[in-house]
């Protein structure tokens, strides 16, 4: 009997060793495969792109409060319709979400009472706008973008803050922290309109 149970045993030890001294290769793999991607998915969000959240409903319908955005930050061309993150300083004391209305040159016009907005003489399509352009502010139209400056307006025309009024005004270019590239959350709809 004695000698069964020795018997069990060594082979009980040996079976582990094997089955042990396999694993650990596998799990060396999956640890590592894992803390690679960790390390890559920083180097992409510490230097291509920053994970910015969206604070109100300026940008409606295209996106939301607490919407977060994949933003390029370094080499970014600004052209008209991008969404851009300002972090001009202004009375709000954060960061603005906008889109590009006007850059710099551009004669900016605004008929308010037929609610359409003009870009250098050509009227904008704009699919994207929650509501047609009816409230104005403090600033006088037509007017011509500064060099080095932006016009922005948000998607929800009637509930935003933006370039019509002088509490934003111009947006300097060096001000814009970088242009959204995608949606990262709420998940499945990572396309900008």
């Amino acid at each position: 009997m004695r000698r069964e149970v020795y018997d069990y045993w060594i082979r009980f030890v040996d079976q582990n060793e094997q089955t042990g001294s396999k694993r650990w290769p596998v799990l060396y793999d999956a640890v590592s495969s894992v803390g690679s991607a960790v390390v890559i998915i920083f180097l992409i969000f510490s230097f291509a792109f920053r994970a910015v959240g969206v604070i109100g409903n300026s940008m409606l319908p295209t996106l939301r409060d607490s919407d977060w955005l994949a933003v390029t930050s370094i080499n970014f061309n600004i052209k008209r319709n991008d969404i851009v993150i300002i972090t001009q300083p202004n009375d709000l004391n954060e960061p603005l979400v906008k889109r590009v209305i006007g850059l710099s040159g551009d004669v900016v016009d605004i008929n308010f009472e037929t609610h359409e907005v003009f870009i250098n003489g050509q009227r904008l399509d704009e699919p994207f706008i929650n509501s047609p352009t009816a409230v104005s502010s403090d600033v006088e139209f037509p007017l011509t973008v500064p060099k080095g400056h932006l016009f922005v307006m948000g998607d929800n025309r009637n509930s935003s803050l933006d370039s019509r009024s002088s509490i934003v005004g111009f947006i300097d270019e060096r001000y814009v922290l970088g242009v959204a590239k995608a949606r990262l959350y709420p998940f499945g709809d990572f396309k900008l309109k």
